[in-house]
């Protein structure tokens, strides 16, 4: 312990660092905007979209336009209000200046401003402006262009007016600062999936975003995001590669409680639910008290539709079933979107809604629309509770099914399947399992991993398509309860949806795709993440599920006494290998070039020392960044419509290493 009489131990006020303005959001830019990687930069277009949005909300803006220019900086102008420039009485400046510079500072919280708003913190512009290097803010307003610059927050002179206009609305430029973001390049589809989605959720809307950094054929790029029908358009393009149950959208818009809420929905003749919802624009990806609210009324008015159908129960009693709450919403697609003043968050991210009262709102205008939909479409109301019976027999199958693989594990005499090599560790954070293609490649890692802490699980051939399959046919491949019962997910746990992955016992931290690198290997990787996205989702969403990358390729240069040797793991390091050593020209003599085709080529040693060995592997981790956009892409993938497959993989093939 230190001398208390030390002076140099001495702790007094001027110890305490007091961060003035907006260092605070410079000094932990991740505390305000999430990280500072490429989600953390695109997020400063979100925020400052987020303005306009609010404005169009309040219905003062009608056209956003975003564009990203050849500078690396990115502009975004509304056609709102724009923001009042006036003396603030409290701080004696213009209120933009107070806006752009003070953190917790807009008209967000003043209810006769807005009385919705996305973004709630009040931290949005004021923390963009921090960010950026150079930021530039116009304002059109009583026939006046007033300007004002900013250099990482700090303003370069007062509010000034530049020029005369007809124009109403705020322009902000701003060029993000690069010692504070790893990656510093706008990517076209991240800003476009946010833009779309923007549109869908505010009817009306017209968004248009430009691209005016040329493409390798000098072009530039523009596109309008405008969606008249709101989210009828939306669960229409989050369902276009099913095969739709029936093709209306059953839709609802109304206030209940002081909550507007508005709802579209799908029946799809396939077997998961895909539902998305938001809380003010907010995706609330964990769900949360709409989702609850929607959920109840869905099961309670099918039930009691199906109940008060002489046929239908008639049917219900036959197959001697009992439907549960998850049966309603197979082969559903639906598109929850709420307004609410004051929304409690759970949790920094926005992610889960806590509001209770929205419950009861929720509950009340769904159960009501829903029964008026069926009560007035008899046809439509039979074939989904034709196809709910079919899921709750189908649940019942797989319950049977899990039921009777449990019962011939405990008459082997272990719960584990033959195939595994586990570890030795018994701490599920310090343990990871390679889910390995092949028993060629699943042999090599057997040997040369790290038996304490690794596990491998060899698969034979390609997995089963979940895609297009009922629930208990799942149950009934044996590769996939391999991988199930290996890594310790639970279904049907009492108290829980039989369709509810528990993870609670999960027994490893990194669940590992390990295949060739080339077209099967990819399929194989597809097929497993369709499997865990669609049935175990949790496992993706707490950051349990990786993709290994083995090389593509080793090369060799020798010179006299001098050896190079090096792991390629993509087209453009070879090139760059053979461009150091041989000039652009590969001397068999001085260069040699090794193309693995398959894991299998590797022995042992290689394969720890490229792909399995933590201090020197490449991992890719599996997010599920926008559920709407991952869910379409796998039904495109992994569904039965070729013609969207075709096109993906054209516009894509770009970017895909394909083996002659």
């Amino acid at each position: 312990m230190a001398d208390i009489h030390n002076p140099e131990d001495n702790y007094s006020a001027s110890n305490i660092q007091v961060l003035e303005g907006l260092e605070a959001v410079r000094k932990r830019p991740a505390m305000y905007i999430g990280d500072v990687s490429e989600k953390g930069l695109h997020h400063l277009i979100n925020e400052t979209v987020d303005n306009c949005i609010d404005e169009a909300m309040a219905g003062y803006c009608t056209d956003i336009v975003v564009t990203l220019n050849t500078d690396g900086s990115c502009t975004v102008e509304d056609n709102g209000r724009g923001i009042p420039v006036d003396e603030h009485k409290k701080l004696h400046k213009s209120a933009l200046e107070v806006v752009m510079t003070v953190l917790h500072a807009g008209g967000k919280f003043d209810k006769n401003s807005y009385k919705v708003s996305g973004g709630l913190h009040g931290v949005g512009v004021s923390c963009v402006n921090a960010l950026s290097y150079h930021m530039l803010s116009q304002v059109f307003r009583d026939g006046h262009i007033y300007q004002q610059e900013y250099e990482k927050g700090r303003p370069l002179y007062p509010v000034k007016v530049v020029g005369e206009t007809t124009k109403r609305g705020t322009r902000q430029q701003f060029w993000p600062d690069p010692t504070i973001f790893s990656a510093t390049t706008f990517q076209w589809d991240v800003v476009a999936r946010r833009m779309r989605e923007l549109a869908y959720l505010n009817a009306g809307i017209r968004i248009t975003l430009n691209d005016m950094r040329a493409d390798v054929e000098g072009k530039t790029r523009t596109q309008v995001f405008h969606a008249k029908d709101g989210l009828k358009e939306f669960v229409r393009y989050i369902d276009r590669h099913r095969t739709h149950l029936f093709d209306d959208v059953i839709y609802l818009k109304t206030e209940k409680q002081g909550v507007p809420i508005e709802v579209a929905i799908m029946y799809n003749t396939d077997y998961s639910e895909n539902l998305h919802s938001y809380v003010n624009n907010i995706n609330t990806i964990e769900g949360g008290t709409h989702v609850t609210g929607f959920r109840m009324a869905l099961t309670r008015t099918l039930k009691n539709y199906a109940d008060n159908d002489p046929q239908i129960s008639k049917q219900i009693e036959k197959a001697k079933i009992e439907i549960a709450g998850e049966d309603f919403r197979e082969g559903l697609t639906a598109v929850i979107s709420i307004k609410v003043a004051e929304p409690q968050f759970e949790g920094q991210t926005k992610t889960k809604l806590g509001n209770s009262e929205v419950v009861g709102a929720v509950q009340q205008a769904v159960g009501e629309a829903l029964a008026d939909y069926l009560e007035e479409h008899p046809d439509e109301a039979k074939r989904i509770c034709e196809k709910v019976i079919l899921a709750a027999t189908a649940r019942i199958a797989a319950r049977k099914a899990r039921e009777s693989v449990q019962r011939k594990n405990v008459m082997s005499g272990g719960g584990l399947p033959g195939k595994l090599a586990d570890c030795s560790n018994k701490d599920p954070k310090q343990c990871e399992i390679f889910l390995v293609e092949g028993d060629s490649a699943g042999g090599s890692a057997k040997q040369g991993r790290d038996r304490y802490t690794q596990a491998i699980l060899p698969l034979r051939g390609k997995i089963l398509n979940v895609e297009k399959v009922q629930w208990h046919r799942v149950f009934e491949a044996e590769s996939v309860m391999n991988i199930i019962q290996s890594i310790g997910v639970r279904f049907g746990v009492e108290g829980e949806d039989d369709r509810e992955a528990n993870i609670d016992k999960l027994r490893y931290d990194k669940i590992i795709i390990m295949t060739d690198a080339d077209v099967d290997g990819s399929h194989i990787d597809t097929l497993i993440m369709t499997l865990f996205y669609r049935f175990m989702p949790k496992v993706i969403e707490d950051g349990h599920l990786y993709i290994a990358t083995p090389p593509l390729y080793k090369c060799e240069f020798h010179q006299g006494n001098k050896r190079v040797s090096e792991y390629c793991y993509n087209e453009q390091q070879r090139q760059l290998f053979l461009d150091k050593y041989g000039e652009g020209v590969e001397d068999g003599k001085r260069i040699h070039t090794q193309r693995y085709k398959g894991l299998g080529e590797m022995n042992p040693e290689q394969l720890w020392e490229t792909t399995m060995d933590p201090k020197t592997r490449l991992l890719k981790r599996v997010t599920i960044e926008n559920a709407a956009d991952a869910d379409e892409i796998f039904s495109m993938l992994m569904g039965d419509d070729v013609e969207p497959r075709r096109e993906f993989i054209e516009e894509n093939a770009a970017y895909a290493n394909i083996d002659a």
